[in-house]
């Protein structure tokens, strides 16, 4: 059983309501919905029933928050006793990443663990999502932080933050604010290389919309967001880029936002770990530590 599932459980069940845990737990309400149907499904019981818009908890589910909260806070007081005497803990963690993770995401979270482990450093080496996942499965890094998942045996993937993929656009190259796939695809594109996280999301997209990367107006392909968030500016043409990597841009007009009307792009980031390696203190630590985020899911 999930303890993060739990935690989920018991927060309806104290405030019987699925928005007021929503809020709680910094989760979207079907999120926790899933995770709802998914336990309930395991117990092979009903844990909530329905009435207009509010709910009622059923006899099994008043037995089963009593256990529940004995559950958790044994985890809780375990997961203190071990951060507790893991807190002088020192060395280097060598992170593979992506380039969105990378450049957008790791900084901060490293920033943030360094305040409880101060003397742990960190050297951070980007690459596109196949060479990180590759570097793992070959036993190169302990760990990966990437923006898909790839078909290499003993790889786990575990879900830590979600991002959009959407349209940018320099502002006087595309004066549309909105439009359709079947359109988009007209205008000249911007690409990532093949390895990266964020062209395999897009390849799926249009593989799952009937759409060949051969009926592309392709004007460029490079290997980093930056160079293609200059291509952009350049008005080479347009891109399909993670929301993460043009905040500023889009904060200060630099770029727009062209919305898709018949689509939204949503991904997942991944931690990549080998499946026969346990993680060091420091690395378990580190990885605790991202698993905390607002907007992690806690599913593996």
């Amino acid at each position: 059983m999930d303890i993060h599932r739990f935690k989920i459980f018991a927060s309806i069940f104290r405030h019987k309501s699925f928005s007021k845990a929503s809020k709680e737990l910094n989760l979207t309400q079907p999120t926790i919905s899933n995770h709802i149907k998914i336990l309930e499904k395991e117990l092979a019981l009903k844990l909530f029933e329905r009435l207009g818009r509010t709910i009622r908890a059923t006899k099994q589910a008043k037995v089963l928050y009593a256990h529940v909260m004995g559950i958790i806070e044994s985890t809780d007081i375990m997961k203190k006793a071990i951060k507790a005497s893991s807190k002088d803990n020192t060395g280097r963690l060598i992170i593979g990443a992506s380039t969105i993770p990378g450049e957008y995401i790791l900084p901060e979270i490293i920033y943030k663990f360094r305040k409880i482990y101060p003397s742990a450093s960190f050297e951070v080496e980007i690459s596109d999502s196949e060479g990180i996942i590759e570097r793992v499965s070959g036993h190169e890094l302990l760990m990966g932080i990437v923006g898909t998942k790839l078909q290499y045996d003993q790889i786990r993937y575990t879900p830590f933050i979600e991002d959009e993929l959407i349209v940018i656009s320099s502002p006087s190259f595309v004066k549309r604010h909105s439009i359709k796939l079947n359109e988009l695809v007209k205008l000249p594109m911007i690409l990532r290389e093949d390895g990266s996280g964020t062209r395999k999301e897009i390849d799926k997209l249009l593989d799952n919309t009937g759409i060949s990367i051969d009926d592309i107006n392709v004007s460029g392909i490079f290997g980093s967001t930056d160079a293609v968030k200059q291509a952009v500016k350049a008005e080479m043409g347009i891109s399909i880029v993670s929301k993460l990597s043009v905040d500023f841009e889009l904060r200060y007009k630099i770029l727009k936002e062209i919305k898709l009307t018949d689509i939204e792009i949503k991904r997942r980031f991944y931690i990549a770990t080998h499946e026969k390696r346990t993680l060091p203190g420091l690395y378990a630590a580190f990885m605790e530590h991202v698993l905390a985020g607002p907007d992690n899911p806690g599913i593996a």
